[in-house]
């Protein structure tokens, strides 16, 4: 197959979208991915992609064309037209590319109009598109405290569109479905559920075991992410001085969680932004890792993919998250969770990991089993593989 990819993200910036094309690449198909200029998630151009540079190149196999895009900087009026910028350039680059591709596959995050293009080439040369769905829109504007009102609508009229208008789609946690179903009339979603890249292997995250109890959240950090609530739970638990509390990552809300560590004089370890593929020497130094999210009841339907990663790399999972996240933990019985927000009972349950030792091993050992059956890599991509495959075969 001669894939076009359409997503605003793409390596270096940390998402899975990179994996997913090279893997499709080593089947023996071609892939040309249309993305934006990497500054996720801080809104800075990465170093050696200012002013057009590297806008097309190969990597790992993959064809990579670039748009100029506004950066994804602080601010309504940033963020709109950051928004903005990728549909814009994108759809003028797809408009003009002459390679005649057999079906487009759209890696859709937030904003849902990054998907614009690859539902326009679709129609335009009467090929089908594959909607991969990882944030629900216009749900996703509730993180932001947009709920209402004329923008919320606008959103949800744009989004409507664009979602009636993939060929198929595909939803990265089961709790989207009802949503599909109920604000749009679309019924017909396929379940697809994330995995995590191959160096997440329990052998390379395992921690060699010492006198302290270390937790750690990894991943962006933003406002949905609520990692001010794992900064109030250290808080409370600063009386265990077993307790070591780590946060890997960067994002908008990185600044205000450094603060609030040093009110209430947390001694948390903040290591910054690393490359994926350096992830699993951060696991290695932690014996649970930490997942939240805002306390929020669309926000719960989604399932972060970073759960996929702790799961694979056979941690056990200490959670402040509801929705499908939640039932996870639970149904895997990989650690404990609470309510999304709740600091006071993460702060209970982090204290009672921290007298349970003996159970470390099998809570992994629950995880990694639980991912191997649900999350697997091999799964996931023949099932994507075959969706792509199926519709190239209807024409028009």
């Amino acid at each position: 197959m001669n894939i076009l990819v359409i997503c605003q993200y793409y390596s270096p910036e940390p998402f899975r979208i990179a994996d997913i094309c090279e893997e499709l690449v080593r089947r023996g198909n071609k892939v040309t991915v249309v993305t934006g200029t990497p500054n996720y998630p801080m809104g800075a151009i990465y170093p050696g992609y200012e002013h057009g540079q590297k806008a097309d190149e190969v990597i790992n196999g993959v064809a990579v064309h670039r748009c100029p895009i506004h950066p994804r900087k602080k601010g309504a009026a940033h963020r709109l037209w950051n928004y903005y910028s990728y549909p814009h350039q994108s759809k003028k680059y797809v408009k003009a590319v002459e390679e005649p591709f057999d079906v487009v596959f759209i890696y859709q995050l937030s904003p849902v109009m990054m998907a614009e293009a690859g539902i326009m080439y679709a129609k335009s040369h009467h090929v089908k598109s594959v909607l991969y769905c990882l944030d629900l829109w216009p749900a996703s504007l509730s993180a932001g405290g947009v709920r209402s009102g004329a923008v919320y609508r606008r959103f949800a009229e744009k989004s409507e569109k664009i979602y009636r208008a993939a060929d198929r789609i595909l939803i990265s946690s089961g709790a989207f479905s009802d949503y599909f179903a109920e604000q749009f009339g679309i019924c017909d979603t396929f379940y697809l559920p994330q995995y995590a890249e191959a160096f997440f292997s329990r052998e390379e995250c395992r921690k060699v075991p010492d006198e302290y109890t270390d937790l750690m959240f990894a991943g962006n950090i933003g406002a949905a992410q609520s990692v001010d609530t794992i900064i109030k739970a250290a808080a409370l638990c600063k009386d265990v001085e077993s307790l070591r509390w780590h946060i890997v990552g960067d994002g908008i809300a990185l600044e205000e969680c450094m603060e609030l560590a040093k009110k209430y004089d947390v001694p948390v370890i903040f290591h910054g932004r690393q490359a994926t593929d350096m992830m699993p020497r951060y696991y290695a130094m932690a014996d649970a890792m930490l997942i939240t999210m805002k306390d929020d009841p669309v926000i719960g339907l989604t399932m972060p993919g970073k759960l996929q990663s702790y799961m694979a790399a056979g941690k056990p999972v200490i959670g402040a998250i509801g929705g499908e996240a939640r039932r996870v933990i639970e149904q895997s019985q990989c650690g404990y969770c609470v309510s999304a927000g709740d600091y006071e009972k993460l702060a209970a349950v982090c204290r009672k990991f921290a007298d349970e030792r003996s159970k470390y091993d099998m809570w992994g050992s629950n995880a990694r089993a639980a991912y191997e059956e649900l999350y697997s890599k091999e799964k996931f991509i023949s099932t994507l593989e075959s969706h792509l495959r199926t519709l190239c075969s209807v024409q028009g």
